[in-house]
Formats: structure tokens, sequence, C-alpha cells
């Protein structure tokens, strides 16, 4: 059920824990903020999100990969977040490029930002992709 993946409602985070990562979706992209209770991350912030439009065309946030917010400096071996927007969803082909794109992300964390893994990080991704298309196809 896409265009705005009706089943999930407002305010629901879907999380699936990944081991390294969170997957979290939502309709709201401003949920993200509230669901880590931060008024702002990695250079973005719930006030200009709230101010944003959200829709099927466009939004503050399509997809986010970071490193879920703490208060010490960042490593690159911290835990991770991939948000989905599920509101910019309209379409299968839309899910799954907005994860694919997202997981390339965390993929280049995976991997320590060594693009000598380049291909690793790619199939990575790919089957993560995979793995979550078929999860969450059936929730949202």
């Amino acid at each position: 059920m896409l265009g705005g993946m009706k089943k999930i409602k407002l305010g629901v985070m879907l999380v699936i824990d990944r081991g390294s990562y969170d997957l979290l979706m939502n309709v709201d992209p401003c949920s993200i903020f509230t669901y880590y209770g931060v008024e702002e991350m990695h250079g973005l912030n719930l006030t200009d999100c709230r101010k944003h439009p959200n829709t099927k065309e466009g939004s503050y946030i399509c997809g986010w990969a970071n490193h879920i917010p703490h208060e010490n400096e960042y490593h690159v071996s911290d835990r991770m977040f991939c948000f989905i927007n599920l509101n910019r969803c309209n379409s299968e082909l839309d899910l799954i490029c907005n994860l694919y794109h997202e997981l390339m992300h965390v993929a280049v964390n995976k991997y320590d930002e060594n693009l000598e893994f380049e291909e690793e990080m790619i199939s990575w991704a790919e089957q993560e992709t995979r793995e979550l298309y078929e999860l969450t196809k059936k929730l949202i």
C-alpha cells in the first residue's frame, strides 16, 4: 500500500534493529527528531523540518542515514540510523531506491569510508535493500 504508506499511522515509528544500525520509517520526516528527543542533529533541525511542507513530491527529509545522536564525539564505529520518509515513497520503486540510497551511506560507514571496498559496499547495500524490502512491504 504505497503512496503515503497508509498502514503506518502518523506518529508511529516503524523500527527494525539491523545489528549495526536501526532502520526507521515514518510518514512524518520530523519524527526522526522526536524519536531521538533532540531539536537538532547533524546539521538539520526540528524547527526547519516543521516549516517545510511534507508532500509526495518534496519534504525536508526524504531519507537520512547518520549516527544515532549522542553527547560525545562521533566515531565511524558508532551505531547508525537509516530513516525513510514513507510519505515520499509513492511506488515500490521509490521505496527500493530510497532504501538503497540511504543504505549506501551506511555501507560507506560500515567499511570505514575505505573506497578500496567499493564493490563490497555496493553489494552489502544491495543485499540489505532486498532483505528490508521483503521485511517492510508486509508492514507498510
